[in-house]
């Protein structure tokens, strides 16, 4: 058996064909895994609790029943989805992790978090981040009207697409700096994450130690998972059929 870790699918209406890779994933793939992490962005947009589109019920239901076969599900918030509450847990059966968070991996203290925290050089992100992370602003944002969310949340993405597309793609990554000072700060030899889009693992030397970083890649053209067990872990693609 194995532990498998997934983020940034950003399932959606829109991408119907994902919304199948993942379904077939949850019901072929996982069942062969003891543990499942999906570390953020599982949605393109989340906009609380109360309000479950239509196609978001078979991927509720998909995970419900990975849980309920006696896998253990976690999953961390990301930047899309961040107000994925205690309902969400309750329909899945997963546990809600906070960001960053150590788990042992085999016996390898681990750092997991989504990734979004280690990409400091993204100034207006961060600031964004703050904001809607902050409890006062979540309520006020509940309290609106779902189609007041919906119009918010779609001028926020189109924002978001501009201030992107002029960013240099190096600010847009995780800071090297901000990696290892975290990495001392939780005293870990491995992190991993996702949030870049950058499949990738990293192997670098810190305070005369080699440290390990694994960046998982995003659910858009692929699937993408990494597949940990006794024997080490590897990135692995998923094709879409």
């Amino acid at each position: 058996m194995s532990t498998l870790f997934i983020s940034d699918l950003h399932l959606s209406g829109e991408r119907p064909d994902i919304i199948k890779l993942f379904l077939e994933f949850m019901a072929n793939r996982a069942p062969q895994s003891d543990t499942l992490y999906i570390l953020g962005d599982l949605f393109e947009v989340w906009l609380g609790d109360d309000f479950i589109p239509p196609e978001a019920q078979p991927l509720l239901d998909a995970l419900r029943a990975y849980a309920s076969a006696g896998h253990d599900l976690f999953v961390m918030h990301g930047n899309r989805d961040f107000l994925l509450g205690d309902r969400f847990a309750e329909l899945t059966g997963c546990q809600l992790l906070p960001d960053p968070t150590i788990i042992d991996l085999y016996g390898t203290k681990t750092l997991i978090g989504h990734g979004d925290l280690l990409c400091t050089d993204d100034v207006d992100y961060m600031k964004f981040r703050h904001q809607v992370r902050n409890p006062e602003w979540q309520q006020a944002f509940l309290a609106k009207s779902v189609e007041e969310r919906i119009a918010l949340a779609k001028q926020a993405r189109q924002e978001s697409k501009k201030q992107t597309s002029s960013l240099a793609e190096e600010i847009m990554d995780a800071n090297q700096n901000t990696v290892e000072q975290v990495m001392l700060d939780y005293d870990v030899k491995q992190m991993i994450h996702g949030h870049t889009h950058r499949p990738n693992t990293h192997h670098f030397m810190l305070e005369n130690e080699e440290r390990t970083r694994i960046v998982l890649g995003d659910w858009y053209e692929q699937g993408s998972l990494l597949e940990c067990n006794e024997h080490g872990c590897q990135l692995q693609a998923l094709p879409v059929k």
